[in-house]
């Protein structure tokens, strides 16, 4: 596509305010970089990704809040992350990580294990310990 052709639409990254870099052709048929704020089919595929990692947070939360999972959970879902990543940032099986998410285990797990996962999610362990309802 020509350079001056490239989208503008509006999307989620304007409120960023960060651009999108494409590649265009200019005026002497070279291919060069221009930035864009948005393609239509782009930022609905962008928000239904948005939404969706929303719902699994507010369920994550949900589970948390019921006894159902440990914080962890939750945790892991506001970083967008699953259990395999989660478990080689923290060294650990993901079998143990996903074991983790017993609150029966979680609240038994020690402070050398906690501390690892505070450290991914740059919180406390205290914090880890419990989520706010303002989060």
């Amino acid at each position: 596509m020509k350079k001056q052709d490239v989208p503008q639409d509006k999307s989620s990254l304007e409120t960023t305010n960060s651009k999108e870099l494409c590649y265009a052709v200019n005026e002497d048929g070279e291919y060069t970089t221009a930035h864009s704020s948005g393609w239509a089919p782009k930022t609905i595929a962008l928000d239904n990704a948005i939404a969706e990692i929303n719902e699994r947070i507010a369920h994550a939360k949900e589970n948390v809040e019921q006894g159902k999972s440990s914080p962890l959970e939750y945790y892991m879902e506001v970083h967008k992350m699953d259990i395999g990543i989660l478990a080689s940032y923290v060294g650990l099986w993901k079998w143990r990580v996903k074991r983790h998410f017993k609150p029966k285990v979680f609240n038994k797990l020690s402070n050398k294990i906690l501390q690892k996962y505070a450290d991914v999610f740059e919180i406390t362990i205290e914090e880890l310990k419990e989520i706010k309802h303002g989060n």
